[in-house]
């Protein structure tokens, strides 16, 4: 009986209620999380937020590589008209469109081939990826030994075929197709790899559904596979197009960067440092981000899962 009269008169201590508490431990998660995050954020800060804005400065000014800069406002952006930039802009979108058709349809094609387990199918898989440890100016380099005139072995087997050599280098239309060419050996194997991983995520209940429904490969490709896979198919999307948008080494290695085969970041090089107009060259830089902003953007609304 007394202990259990001590256990009444026992003075509850003052603290907080329930809510105050749980309020108090969510502010103190929140500061630890800033922490956390603060180093982050100022390293992207440093490395991405400064030099974006001094990009957009130098945007709406004349800045000489050498020399003092100045004010001139929307100069720049007005002298975008120029005939060799707008090639550019149109030579840089044909060869964005080529490359992200035959690249996805090629590396969607390996992907189908080596999703499933079988017979030597990690051979084939590492085989295709390999080329994807190559790095591009590596890669120009050696496809500039198969494209060049001089002692080209491609020249060298239509000889065999007595159909004459081929300036494969030469023309823009050549050169083009020849960056392609270059482009999907070195890349498939790596979105092939996105897309197996994709793939394979699937769940095999819902083919064995669309299976008893009496649907065909084509119909269970077109309505099953490509639904369920729009988010692999729009980060793939994603990296061609931008890293089309942004070809440079392959052109100015198999190339040199010539006017007809000149993309928009060569024409960024070459206002910088051939004419030495940093301001101009930010302009097209700001722009050329604007645009890729908008394209993913618009990828990516349109290739989300739920499609609204």
């Amino acid at each position: 009986m007394s202990s259990v009269s001590a256990t009444v008169a026992r003075p509850v201590r003052p603290g907080r209620s329930g809510p105050a508490r749980v309020s108090a431990l969510a502010r103190r998660r929140s500061r630890t999380g800033v922490i956390y995050v603060l180093p982050m954020a100022l390293i992207v800060a440093v490395l991405f937020v400064v030099p974006l804005g001094l990009m957009v400065w130098m945007s709406v000014n004349h800045w000489p590589l050498l020399g003092a800069s100045k004010p001139n406002g929307v100069h720049n952006y007005r002298a975008l008209a120029d005939p060799l930039f707008l090639r550019a802009v149109v030579f840089t979108l044909k060869y964005t469109a080529v490359t992200t058709v035959v690249l996805s349809l090629i590396a969607f094609g390996l992907a189908l081939l080596v999703q499933e387990r079988r017979p030597a199918v990690g051979l084939f898989r590492t085989v295709f990826f390999l080329p994807a440890a190559v790095g591009l100016a590596s890669t120009s380099l050696l496809f500039y030994s198969l494209f060049n005139n001089t002692g080209s072995p491609l020249n060298g087997a239509v000889r065999v075929l007595h159909l004459g050599a081929v300036d494969w280098l030469g023309s823009n239309t050549g050169a083009l197709l020849s960056a392609v060419g270059m482009i999907t050996w070195r890349f498939a194997g790596f979105y092939m790899l996105i897309l197996m991983t994709g793939l394979q995520s699937i769940d095999q209940t819902v083919y064995e559904a669309a299976r008893t429904d009496g649907a065909g490969r084509w119909q269970i490709l077109r309505h099953v596979t490509l639904p369920l896979l729009r988010p692999t198919i729009a980060l793939m999307m994603v990296l061609s197009v931008t890293g089309s948008l942004l070809a440079f080494d392959q052109f100015f290695i198999l190339t040199g960067g010539r006017h007809d085969t000149a993309t928009v970041v060569i024409d960024v090089y070459r206002e910088a440092f051939l004419s030495q107009d940093l301001g101009r060259a930010a302009a097209i830089s700001v722009v050329t981000l604007a645009v890729l902003v908008v394209i993913n953007g618009g990828q990516l609304a349109a290739l989300r899962r739920d499609g609204r």
